[in-house]
């Protein structure tokens, strides 16, 4: 009876050993997707004030949760059912990151033109169209968590089946991969967004003397600074992902367009190039779809 609670205890070990040696593998796989991540979802974290700042964060980051409660079971079902099927989704997922990264430069190229009263108008909008407005950027930092979790998830999936473990083994790796990238990520937004208040509380400390005063009023000016980087950066990231997708998931990419595999910048502006004309493609389908609604609403 001893010995054989004691050999269930050392496959339980083996089978943890086996998880954790794995999890890592799995992790440096998913480490550029999950930098992609970090730098789309603290741009879109951002922008709120003080007061709203953790609670957005923590509305956006119990939505990713649920997006892998989703996703994991989906992706697992999938994968035994018809594996081909998550080539698609993710190739849909691909056009939706792209179309967002392409619209958000198509705003900045083309529709800067508020001025004077019309910024007076948007300022003094009403409490109920600022929870409007909070209620859409977390609804749209979700999806876009979705669409991310989906390939996180999928290449953790990748590694684990291409290292032929055991069904249990490959449902507690990509957990655990999930897990952690919400965990890493949300905890790094959450330490982005409070640098400003961080800096403060320094300064106050400090009673703004000495190296601590300084780097409160640092924290304090390169939070804007951060923003703005972040935001050109996750911009680039939707792009670089979408097309990265494209590239590996559409046989006629994979094969016709030459692989540089030997040369990262090369490789990293083909994907910028495929995520831009999929983002215009994306752009123009979804132009042209509104204006059909329209006329038929019309009618």
């Amino acid at each position: 009876m001893a010995s054989g609670f004691f050999a269930i205890l050392d496959d339980i070990a083996a089978l943890m050993d086996d998880v954790a040696v794995t999890s890592k593998i799995a992790t440096q796989k998913t480490a550029g997707i999950l930098g992609d991540d970090l730098a789309v979802n603290a741009e879109k974290a951002t922008g709120f004030i003080s007061s709203r700042e953790i609670p957005v964060l923590w509305a956006i980051t119990k939505g990713s949760f649920i997006n892998k409660l989703i996703i994991l079971p989906v992706v697992f079902l999938l994968n035994w059912l018809y594996a081909p099927a998550i080539n698609y989704v993710l190739i849909l997922g691909g056009l939706y990151l792209s179309f967002e990264g392409v619209e958000k430069i198509i705003e900045f190229l083309f529709h800067k033109d508020k001025k004077g009263h019309e910024v007076v108008e948007e300022i003094v909008e009403d409490e109920k169209s600022d929870q409007e407005i909070e209620k859409a950027k977390v609804k749209s930092a979700i999806t876009t968590d979705f669409i991310l979790s989906v390939e996180i998830v999928i290449i953790a999936l990748g590694t684990v089946l291409e290292e032929s473990h055991p069904f249990i083994t490959q449902i507690l790796v990509t957990s655990l991969v999930a897990f952690i990238a919400t965990v890493g990520v949300y905890g790094i937004v959450a330490l982005i967004v409070r640098m400003d208040d961080a800096g403060f509380k320094l300064i106050k400390k400090s009673n703004d003397k000495g190296f601590f005063g300084k780097l409160g009023h640092f924290l304090v000016k390169a939070l804007p600074v951060v923003i703005k980087a972040l935001g050109v950066i996750g911009t680039i990231a939707l792009i670089m992902v979408a097309g990265g997708i494209f590239a590996h998931r559409i046989e006629f990419f994979h094969h016709v367009l030459p692989s540089w595999s030997s040369n990262e910048l090369l490789t990293i502006l083909k994907e910028i190039i495929l995520g831009l004309i999929g983002g215009l493609f994306a752009v123009a389908l979804f132009t042209m779809g509104k204006k059909t609604y329209s006329l038929v609403v019309k009618k």
